[in-house]
């Protein structure tokens, strides 16, 4: 899903950064905090999605800044927050024509998220509304959105072939970063459910407490903060494909109503006694082995049975052989076109860097390092001091080489040897081992 701006003004650093916090829980979402209305309206070229307003800022009210935001910005959706218990206020905000007024005690930030989970929602269907010259979906080319020549991701094409033939719920397994979401789009755009709704979303992303209205809508009144009544993910992608990434994260309270939903093939919105029929594909995605989850007690058996139906596991990036640098040289050529800068190509000591990489985030981590690595370079020739390798990751890159306990010792051991300029005695005590070990290794010839 494309990123989603928000603005935050509030001047009380905790409760900005609790608001931050809380929002920036959904990976789409891109939160700005500002501690006054002059930052604000001096970014107002970023072209936000929806801005939350403290009432009482040092440098203004949320009144008359929002009077100034009007005349930039006519349209965006704005939110205004107050610890002023004050009706008048709100009457006056509101005739103002901004979206919704909160109070602000420990419910704001969930009311927050249910109000930007709306404006989203309302801006999407708008825009599903709008005819678009893209191709249909029915054309689409899983060449041009699964990159690689290597034979497993062949085999990979070929699951999403006869996967996309049936109406077969779909399990994709995979590390993250792997393309789970672009394998579900792909299924979808090569189904019968082509002309239908594609919906897509991440239940790790939203909080336990506000998941179940997200899949499932509410009416009205349904809980503190329910303004409107809204449809769920399951209506909306009534007749086309839901996906469910991170399916593995799920509250078990909320499995047992998602086997409810499969099995009725209908849904209850929260505050409704009323069933509403769906018909629709569900595709669901987890890093997690989901069978190791169910004798954990963490997934319901009987959900993962229902859920398993075509499984499609993807192989990490270190597994592809060449398409590392297919995979690298379009990245490189599409970043490249993208922001008008000469053509870049990999020199031998970059490919060379990058072949010893694990790439513990997979093709998402490759794709980050050639950009980066594109923007840092000089000349027209990416070097090897250009790739940069996120020093978070080093350790998951260590442990991906799954060596033996011995082969993981030689080269600790190697590290500190070199990074001590061999000196033996200072190795054995940084490491905490007997320098007549180490004497024996090298004789043996195991360093």
């Amino acid at each position: 899903m494309p990123i989603f701006k928000i603005f935050i003004v509030e001047d009380e650093k905790v409760y900005s950064s609790v608001l931050h916090y809380h929002l920036s829980l959904n990976p789409d979402h891109e939160v700005t905090v500002f501690s006054d209305g002059k930052s604000l309206l001096e970014n107002l070229n970023k072209k936000p999605d929806v801005i939350s307003l403290d009432y009482s800022l040092p440098d203004t009210n949320a009144l008359e800044l929002f009077k100034k935001i009007r005349k930039v910005l006519p349209t965006v959706p704005v939110i205004v927050i107050s610890g002023q218990q004050d009706m008048q206020v709100a009457i006056e905000i509101i005739k103002e024509g901004a979206f919704d007024y909160f109070i602000k005690n420990d419910d704001t930030k969930n009311k927050l998220w249910n109000a930007i989970i709306n404006i989203r929602n309302s801006q999407n269907n708008k825009e599903a509304d709008t005819p678009k010259n893209d191709t249909k979906n029915d054309t689409f080319d899983i060449s041009k959105s699964l990159i690689g020549k290597s034979a497993v991701m062949q085999k990979t094409i070929t699951l999403i072939e006869k996967a996309a033939s049936t109406q077969i719920n779909v399990s994709i397994t995979g590390e993250t970063g792997t393309g789970k979401e672009v394998v579900a789009k792909a299924i979808h755009c090569k189904s019968g459910r082509n002309k239908g709704p594609y919906v897509a979303i991440n239940v790790a992303a939203i909080p336990a407490d506000l998941l179940e209205s997200e899949l499932f809508g509410h009416e009205k009144g349904a809980f503190t903060g329910a303004m409107n009544k809204r449809i769920g993910k399951f209506e909306e992608a009534n007749k086309g494909t839901l996906f469910l990434d991170e399916i593995g994260e799920l509250d078990m309270s909320l499995q047992a109503k998602l086997l409810r939903v499969l099995q009725e093939r209908e849904v209850v919105r929260l505050g409704s006694n009323a069933a509403q029929k769906i018909d629709v594909r569900i595709i669901v995605a987890t890093h997690k082995n989901l069978v190791e989850e169910v004798k954990k007690g963490n997934f319901r058996e009987d959900l993962y049975y229902r859920l398993m139906g075509f499984p499609i596991a993807l192989p990490p990036l270190r597994e592809r052989g060449d398409d590392l640098f297919i995979l690298s040289n379009y990245f490189l050529e599409d970043f490249c076109s993208d922001n008008k800068l000469n053509t870049k190509v990999l020199s031998k000591d970059a490919k060379e860097k990058l072949s010893k990489y694990a790439f513990p985030g997979n093709v998402r981590e490759l794709k980050s390092i050639i950009e980066l690595s594109a923007v840092l370079a000089d000349g027209n020739e990416i070097k090897d001091e250009d790739i940069t390798f996120n020093s978070s990751n080093l350790m998951e890159d260590f442990l991906a080489h799954e060596m033996t306990l011995e082969g993981y010792t030689q080269k600790i051991i190697q590290y500190f040897l070199k990074k001590y300029d061999n000196n033996v005695v200072l190795t054995a005590q940084k490491l905490g081992v007997g320098k007549t070990t180490l004497y024996r290794m090298i004789q043996d010839k195991k360093l």
